[in-house]
């Protein structure tokens, strides 16, 4: 008689799902506020992306809130419009409030 080899039991391991820090509704209030304030200084897309060090076409998925920025995107961004970091930030939160209030 031939015994079976049979192996100890291992607990079911469960990969964890990745983790995404993308968040549809900051990236979108994100770029609302870029563009709105772009838009108020009379900026054109492409110059305000070169004043930021920014790829045109990167900056305009920011715009359009297809992309979340990094933190030393939003320092760029802040510097190119002359403003600080912290006040764009807070433009940011505020307009995240306004979207989550409509949700």
């Amino acid at each position: 008689m031939i015994k079976a080899f049979s192996s100890p039991k291992t607990p079911s391991v469960r990969p964890t799902p990745r983790a995404d820090s993308f968040d549809p509704v900051v990236a979108s209030a994100c770029g609302s506020v870029l563009r709105a304030w772009r838009v108020e200084r009379g900026i054109a897309q492409d110059a305000l992306a070169l004043l930021a060090g920014v790829d045109r076409s990167y900056y305009g998925k920011l715009e359009r809130g297809e992309r979340q920025p990094s933190l030393t995107v939003l320092l760029k961004c802040a510097s190119a419009f002359g403003q600080s970091a912290a006040s764009l930030v807070e433009a940011i939160e505020r307009a995240i409030g306004r979207a989550r209030e409509v949700i």
